[in-house]
């Protein structure tokens, strides 16, 4: 296990000498689905004089750690911190009995709303789950190496933890409290009432908890572990299950067998306290880690649930002589650590189907050491790092490290290729992390390529993975990819097309060589989606038969190679293609990408023409791409006689040049020769297309805009661990993508919006950037039409990058 990056808090002198108390306490960190940060902290991240002390919770993004947003500041203490499965929402809980959800506003990141807020008063919460949507995928190790993803990947028969109308999900939040209350909060989609909540005692009588966990059963109910804090008492368990009725929900909950620590192996007699509960995978209920400590020591054990056959007294036996059987809880093994043990962390989710699955336990002790165990070898140690020990030996460490660092809490990614720990100062510690189940030191192609499919079939994100990955095999990993996928029925490639574009782009971002592919496959994306907005514009007219829309006539004239734009104009029926005025204007901005994209196509091809052969995706090869942009240049055609003013505009030396019939003849040219794709493109095509910047100004489509993230070529040639400060933009992580800048070709040195395509200027006030590739897009649309609010909701939940949007404001 490597550390990748370490994010501080700015030091200053003097806030090391006297007030390090005022910034200690117990921290927690989450991760989510979406790799998107949530951890807290007893003062504010900037604050260097202790005078905001409370408790405050921050989001962000693992790719650009240093921007902290600050969600909101509690006067208590939070206990309990936890994301949903999609990764939109959030629930803090804290020692007073407050329990609150909030959720992205519009999906972006810096921007919260609360859901509703429920307070049980004097309660103090221990640990909460949002309730399971029943959604369960798994990698079947059996058909690992199958062709097909429908046969690779299985959705597993699992319940949902609440049903509504209809037997769909509710959502809502488990929570469980120190003196043996459990309480359940429902988000109603009543705008009187938002949350509706409900409590219920644990057992038959309340008592004390000091350490719990909760974890989803496949059935649909919750099972909850707890302890009350000596090894003298047993480590109870209970089944806990919440039904909606009406618009109140009630919650029943059912004692299940218990176990005394002192029944596994012989225990040092000092080890008294009972500190960590953990079930080993969220949603595999059979086995609990348990970690108990003394004053110098600890130790960590797994227990698992196992059917027992009791004998019988054969004046009791049944007529059948099937034993009795009964479930018990039976003592697996255990690891003995020499200092106590502070934080765990355990699997979230078994991604392959084996039983039992193969998982991590990872343990943090109080002498600043990071242990991680393997649960299937009988907890033996599979990797260590210590924090103590300084990274930099030209420099004093007491700049990084007063004295010990003491991690607070834990948490590993949804994939677990990455973990996350803060300190009880709010610091915040990446490290890279072998994936269950691995051999050798680094992850294998094989596997990098299963998981990537699987975040495909998931919809899970894959930055963690990309985080993982070296340098030389992320091209042969792309091949790999998009051989599998090439592979599969035509109706799974086309519903996952998108996503599956946004995987690969990102692992060409990667590679300073890929910048170039990278540009062409966001540009395929964008003709992809493009093409669907206009073609769903579209309507057929009544006189003809239905089986055939406008969309179908048109490719179906398209392969036939007509040159002539305003020839192809007369197979169809100008009726189908009617869009109304006001809509065609709003849609101008795509309408001159699209004639932008084919200009740059066109005057990149001479060049392409020289350069060296290189694998991976090119744009002007791929020839139903490019029939594609033919298809919309005819629309395009048509929709300009309807309204001229939404043709896209151009610098011409003639004014009697008609652009889009030239870029519609070139590409047909282009695209004739349709047996062969690796015949040579024809010498007098060439010359008309080294004729076209000095007929018209060539607009530049792909602007090298420079940013700043983990995820970047940059990455592999730094010296790890980065050293990060909250609130600071890394210098030595700026990238500026290489392209290559097509002859002729006009620099603006604006920031173009990557969605709409509109100027935004050379240094824009607020912008929506995305936290993986940096583009940027408006914040505020004026033109409502109908089609664009359409087009502009497509990319609201994501970039087109997949990645999350962060409002962004211009520093001055």
């Amino acid at each position: 296990m490597d550390l990748l990056y370490t994010v501080n808090r700015r030091s200053s002198s003097k806030f090391f000498s006297n007030q390090e108390c005022l910034y200690n306490g117990q921290s927690l960190c989450s991760l989510s689905s979406r790799n998107i940060v949530a951890f807290t902290t007893m003062t504010e991240l900037d604050d260097s004089s202790g005078k905001t002390r409370g408790c405050h919770v921050y989001v962000a993004d693992l790719n650009m750690p240093w921007h902290a947003h600050k969600v909101l500041s509690n006067k208590h203490n939070i206990t309990a911190l936890e994301w949903d499965l999609p990764g939109d929402k959030l629930v803090m809980a804290d020692t007073a009995g407050n329990v609150q959800l909030w959720m992205f506003k519009d999906h972006i990141l810096n921007d919260w709303v609360l859901i509703g807020s429920a307070y049980f008063p004097g309660e103090h919460i221990l640990g909460a789950a949002w309730f399971h949507n029943g959604k369960k995928t798994g990698l079947v190790t059996e058909k690992k190496d199958s062709i097909h993803y429908s046969e690779k990947f299985n959705h597993l028969l699992f319940a949902p933890s609440v049903r509504q109308f209809g037997g769909r999900a509710a959502e809502g939040v488990l929570v469980v409290s120190t003196t043996g209350m459990v309480g359940a909060i429902m988000i109603t989609k009543d705008l009187q009432n938002p949350i509706c909540y409900s409590t219920e005692s644990l057992g038959n009588t309340r008592h004390r908890i000091t350490a719990v966990d909760l974890c989803y059963g496949k059935n649909g109910h919750f099972l909850v572990a707890v302890s009350s804090g000596s090894i003298c008492l047993p480590i109870r368990c209970f089944r806990v299950l919440v039904r909606k009725n009406d618009d109140k929900c009630t919650i029943t909950s059912q004692a299940l067998p218990s176990f005394f620590l002192q029944d596994g192996a012989p225990k040092d007699n000092s080890c008294t306290v009972v500190t960590h509960l953990k079930f080993v995978v969220r949603e595999d209920a059979d086995s609990l880690v348990i970690a108990a400590n003394s004053e110098s020591g600890g130790f960590v054990e797994v227990w698992e649930l196992r059917e027992k056959s009791q004998p019988v007294h054969k004046l009791f036996q049944p007529k059948t002589l099937e034993p009795f059987k009964t479930v018990v809880w039976q003592y697996q093994s255990q690891y003995r650590c020499q200092s106590p043990v502070t934080a765990i962390a355990t699997t979230k989710l078994s991604i392959v189907t084996t039983l039992p699955p193969p998982s991590y336990v990872i343990i943090a002790l109080a002498d600043s050491s990071v242990h991680c165990l393997n649960r299937l070898d009988c907890l033996k140690e599979v990797a260590f790092s210590s924090l103590n020990t300084s990274w930099r030996p030209d420099e004093p460490s007491n700049k990084y490290f007063k004295n010990s660092v003491s991690i607070a809490h834990m948490d590993l990614s949804w994939l677990g290729c990455v973990l996350l720990a803060c300190d009880t100062q709010g610091n915040m510690y990446l490290y890279k992390l072998l994936p269950d189940g691995t051999t050798g030191t680094s992850m294998s192609l094989n596997y990098a390529c299963t998981l990537l499919e699987y975040c495909l079939v998931t919809g899970l994100d894959w930055l963690d993975i990309l985080l993982c990955l070296r340098s030389s095999m992320i091209e042969a990993l792309c091949e790999r990819l998009d051989v599998s996928f090439n592979r599969q029925l035509q109706s799974t490639q086309q519903y996952h097309y998108i996503l599956f574009l946004s995987i690969k782009t990102s692992l060409y971002r990667m590679l300073v060589t890929g910048q170039n592919k990278a540009a062409d496959l966001s540009s395929l994306l964008m003709i992809h989606s493009v093409a669907t907005a206009f073609k769903s514009l579209l309507r057929p007219s009544d006189l003809i038969s239905h089986d055939k829309g406008p969309a179908e006539s048109l490719a179906a004239v398209i392969t036939d190679v007509i040159i002539d734009v305003d020839k192809v104009l007369l197979h169809l029926d100008p009726k189908e293609f009617t869009v109304e005025p006001s809509t065609l204007q709003s849609l101008q901005q795509l309408i001159q990408w699209v004639a932008d994209l084919a200009l740059n196509l066109l005057a990149r091809l001479p060049e392409q023409r020289m350069q060296v052969k290189t694998g991976g995706y090119e744009l002007l090869k791929d020839h139903k791409a490019l029939n594609t942009v033919r298809e919309l240049l005819v629309i395009i055609r048509i929709w300009g006689l309807l309204r001229p003013s939404c043709l896209p505009v151009f610098l011409r030396s003639a004014d009697n040049l008609d652009v889009l019939a030239l870029l519609f003849c070139l590409l047909s040219k282009l695209v004739q020769p349709n047996g062969d794709t690796q015949q040579q493109v024809d010498d007098g095509l060439i010359d008309e297309c080294c004729l076209l910047p000095n007929q018209i100004m060539i607009p530049q489509l792909h602007q090298g805009n420079s940013i700043t993230a983990i995820v970047s070529p940059i990455l592999f040639y730094q010296n790890l661990p980065l050293q990060l400060e909250y609130g600071v933009e890394p210098e030595q992580l700026v990238f500026t993508p290489e392209m290559n800048p097509v002859e002729g070709c006009m620099h603006s040195g604006q920031i173009v919006d990557t969605i709409r395509h509109l100027y935004l200027g050379r240094q824009p006030l607020l912008v929506k950037q995305c936290t993986r590739c940096g583009g940027k897009a408006q914040v505020q649309n004026m033109t409502r039409t109908a089609a664009i609010r359409a087009w502009d909701q497509r990319w609201t939940r994501a970039c087109r990058c997949g990645g999350i949007w962060r409002i962004h404001k211009a520093s001055q």
